[in-house]
């Protein structure tokens, strides 16, 4: 008769468990289904200009028509991308502010000593929407004709590059460049593309490294001479410009991925409801249009083939920034 009680006793706790458990999940549910029912806040790591900007605002137009919901880009540049992830790093984990990151992301943590966050624990990919090269521009007097005459202009021994920030994969690009060609560099960091470009265009740098969308536009205009894109092969958008490798030096490839992550603790449901609006958005022929237009190729990806993408770039570029002694305090 005890153990009848006992394990009766024991059912009933279970039905219990079970039926305060199924309250939390059904309301986080619900929670997802019903996002967003305010502003959602989209942080930039760059300034406005840069590609990653433009791509961020192109995205958040297209989120805000579908969600009938403002979504606010805000711009939180400084340290390579690092002061923008650490603010989002640091905010509620609700799925109302999220953060746009391109390779930096990657980067950073084999470049900085100190981030003030975890880049693999202290957030959850959503996807992974577009990948871009970067290009080697020079101002529109400049007497370079290829990237041969770019490497021999010369400041106190060096050649003088312009970068979208140190630790960008502009940055890093140049540093290969270096290494691959046996160039002494000099680096001139700015606080995103936009600002370097200025500087490029005016001939206060003889030499610059930015990304194709931030550059596009002045190219097409003149303001700009594209040298060579940092690609394995040459640009759909823009196929005239010759890849790096074309001139001879080998297995050098920097592409630049941008994609999408809120902070760690976000609801589960809440990051697959979010991945499946953006794969939806991502698949529109007019948006792939537009982005193709900024220079982007369009990807998406699921949230955990974004979080393998991610961390395998942390080990890939710690291992190359070692290679090349890149550090910053």
């Amino acid at each position: 008769m005890k153990r009848v009680v006992a394990g009766a006793v024991v059912l009933i706790l279970l039905v219990v468990a079970v039926l305060a458990w199924r309250p939390n999940v059904q309301a986080a549910a619900t929670k997802a289904r019903s996002y967003p029912t305010k502003a959602v806040t989209l942080v930039v790591t760059f300034p406005p200009g840069g590609g990653t900007d433009l791509l961020a605002r192109k995205l958040g137009a297209e989120l805000e028509k579908r969600w009938r919901t403002p979504v606010i880009i805000e711009n939180r540049p400084g340290a390579s991308g690092n002061i923008g992830a650490r603010y989002v790093a640091d905010s509620k984990a609700d799925g109302y502010t999220l953060l746009m990151v391109n390779s930096s992301f990657a980067i950073n943590p084999g470049v900085y000593r100190q981030l003030g966050f975890d880049p693999k624990k202290d957030f959850e990919p959503i996807i992974h929407v577009a990948w871009i090269p970067s290009v080697i521009v020079v101002g529109e007097n400049s007497p370079v004709t290829d990237l041969a005459s770019a490497l021999q202009q010369s400041q106190a021994g060096s050649v003088a590059f312009a970068s979208c920030g140190n630790g960008t994969p502009q940055h890093l690009a140049g540093e290969m460049l270096a290494e691959r060609t046996g160039t002494t560099m000099l680096h001139i960091p700015y606080r995103g593309c936009g600002p370097a470009i200025t500087d490029i265009m005016s001939g206060q740098v003889p030499l610059g490294i930015v990304t194709l969308s931030s550059a596009m536009g002045f190219i097409e205009s003149g303001k700009l001479k594209p040298v060579a894109i940092t690609a394995a092969t040459r640009s759909p958008v823009m196929p005239d410009i010759p890849t790096v490798m074309e001139y001879g030096i080998e297995n050098y490839q920097l592409d630049q991925w941008h994609g999408l992550l809120a902070p760690a603790g976000t609801p589960a449901e809440l990051i697959t409801q979010l991945n499946q609006t953006i794969v939806k958005l991502m698949e529109d022929e007019k948006i792939q249009h537009d982005l193709k237009k900024l220079g982007y190729t369009p990807f998406r990806t699921t949230a955990d083939e974004f979080k393998r993408i991610i961390h395998a770039d942390i080990d890939r570029f710690a291992a190359l920034t070692t290679r090349v002694e890149l550090k910053i305090n």
